[in-house]
């Protein structure tokens, strides 16, 4: 097959807005568009710093427009430094502070200002909102940061305790090599791993350098985001609407924010949380299987009718905290999407009435005999019982997202993976009642092996009575030297699911997801340099003291049979 390479530029400019080329301390221009609503005079603002094209379909921002100027609020787009037409260095994060500080400062000096901004946007644009949190600027009223977090490079470095998702490399080489975006494909079949985008990088003839800096660089490893005493927590006194998917793979970040937050009383602004049943690309449970006619990525009459429900909830928090229209003690802390059924409110999270449920691995000896494999029990199996399975570097356990931006769009049914010999599969019996669950999900296992280290990763799938298995929650850990005698906890982050009667909870549990994950190459070199590869036998051990098990948080008056 012909290798192929596109990429894309700016799409035009949107006649409806006024670009700006916005100056920084040092001399660097940034592109920046400013809609004005019809009613002359002076506004708050709303404020979208981003690396995807202000201009283009795929972030909407032409879009997205009317729906803030409709509400009062003048709204600007701006290209961040390096991206499309913003001059200056192409490289995520390190700019973002100082640039969000200097943009907030040229409106307050606009005509059309009333000195008061607010900040919105998803992922890297929800990052951006928590580096100008950091600048200090007072201008700064309201943050709604979607689908992302404070700091991503927990994840990307071998030996950090999870293990280094290869999407997100994925991501810096394709979106941040120059001011474009590039589409290529990649061969992960490269030894060494870090050599995967070599081919395109050359075609290009210019590399990633934030890839070759914070990533293959063992001492840029090391760098953190924030300059010290500069991280947001420690100037944030400002409410935050935390905007999260259930199904977003960035969800553990969007949660671990929100509860790290949530331990330092008094210290920060208000916290509150909206949770729908979405993925990273806004996709919604509800409407799964997608359809072409509610693609809203290739679907304009798609987009224009999800824009309110993902504007709404913005626009009404906005104007109690940017406008003051209305009591701040009416806005819920927690609003939240049960799959399968419907919004509720709550003053906390998880809910007021949530419980833990604990199940178990039970008959291990057939956890590698098919889908169904071995037993999720409500209790310990009283003999303790062991199986094993090999990791085989050259035979990784393949992904069952395409892509995991897009889960809900791209929902799997993962019998076929699950039918392997080195997954292991522990399914309850089918459900009286309904089981909603609300709150985290982690699970603790008693996992060993002979290599020097190893990776695990759990799911928690939905079965419904054809059968079908697909992912409500998942977790992964890089375990530095696993010890059956001491569990190894996987956090599976947090969930709002109802399980419907007749359907069947699922623990699914392997070594590898390739190629979304870094694979171990069961030796103790660097995953991304290693060339040789070993393979090792892993062993979980169930029942007993083993004490492995599986933490769900739920709602009384659904119960599991036999609980």
């Amino acid at each position: 097959m012909p290798y192929q390479m596109d990429y894309l530029k700016p799409a035009p400019l949107d006649p409806r807005a006024e670009q700006t080329m916005v100056r920084m301390r040092d001399g660097v221009r940034l592109a920046t568009d400013v809609y004005l609503p019809d009613t002359p005079g002076r506004h708050p603002a709303v404020l979208v710093r981003l690396p995807y094209d202000k201009c283009g379909r795929y972030t909407f921002m032409p879009a997205l427009a009317p729906c803030f100027n409709e509400r009062g609020y003048v709204f600007i787009a701006q290209d961040v430094r390096g991206k499309f037409r913003s001059e200056g260095e192409t490289m995520p994060f390190v700019h973002e502070i100082d640039d969000g500080y200097d943009t907030l400062e040229w409106i307050v000096a606009q005509t059309w200002s009333d000195g008061v901004v607010g900040m919105w946007g998803d992922s890297y644009f929800g990052y951006t909102q928590w580096a100008a949190v950091a600048s200090g600027h007072t201008a700064l009223q309201a943050i709604v940061p979607r689908v992302t977090g404070t700091d991503f490079f927990a994840a990307l470095h071998p030996g950090s305790g999870c293990v280094p998702e290869l999407y997100m490399s994925d991501y810096l080489a394709h979106f941040w090599v120059d001011n474009f975006i590039y589409d290529f494909p990649v061969d992960w079949s490269v030894r060494p791993l870090a050599a995967a985008f070599d081919e395109s990088f050359a075609r290009i003839g210019r590399r990633c350098a934030a890839l070759d800096r914070f990533v293959y660089d063992p001492a840029g490893r090391a760098f953190s985001i924030y300059p010290p005493a500069r991280h947001p927590f420690d100037y944030l006194k400002v409410p935050v609407l935390h905007s999260v998917g259930w199904f977003d793979n960035i969800l553990p970040y969007s949660m671990s924010d929100y509860e790290a937050l949530h331990a330092r009383p008094g210290l920060v602004g208000p916290q509150y949380l909206i949770a729908d049943a979405t993925d990273h690309e806004n996709y919604h449970l509800s409407r799964f299987p997608i359809g072409l006619e509610d693609d809203h990525d290739s679907d304009d009459g798609a987009l224009a009718r999800m824009l309110p429900s993902l504007t709404a909830p913005a626009l009404d928090f906005f104007d109690v905290f940017l406008r003051g229209k209305g009591d701040p003690s009416g806005v819920p802390r927690v609003r939240w999407f049960l799959g399968h059924d419907d919004w509720r409110e709550a003053p906390s999270w998880p809910p007021p009435g949530a419980r833990e449920l604990r199940l178990y691995p039970a008959s291990p000896g057939w956890a590698t005999s098919g889908a169904a494999g071995g037993a999720l029990a409500a209790a310990p199996e009283a003999q303790a019982a062991s199986v094993r399975w090999v990791h085989d570097p050259e035979r990784l356990v393949p992904s069952a997202l395409h892509d995991p931006f897009s889960q809900v769009r791209d929902w799997a049914d993962e019998r076929e993976i699950e039918e392997r010999d080195d997954v292991l599969t522990f399914t309850g019996e089918p459900l009286r009642d309904a089981l909603d669950l609300a709150g985290p999900v982690h699970a603790g296992l008693a996992v060993g092996t002979s290599g020097p280290s190893t990776h695990v990763f759990a799911k928690l799938l939905d079965v419904a009575p054809d059968g079908s298995a697909r992912a409500i929650a998942r977790g992964q850990a890089d375990v530095e030297r696993p010890d059956p005698e001491r569990l190894t906890r996987v956090d599976l982050s947090h969930t709002g699911y109802r399980l419907q009667a007749g359907h069947s909870l699922r623990l699914h549990v392997a070594s590898s997801d390739f190629p979304l994950y870094l694979p171990h190459p069961g030796t103790d070199a660097d995953p991304w340099f290693a060339t040789r590869t070993e393979c090792s036998e892993q062993e979980l051990t169930t029942g007993g003291t083993s004490g492995s098990y599986v933490s769900l948080t739920v709602l009384d008056g659904a119960r599991a049979k036999g609980e």
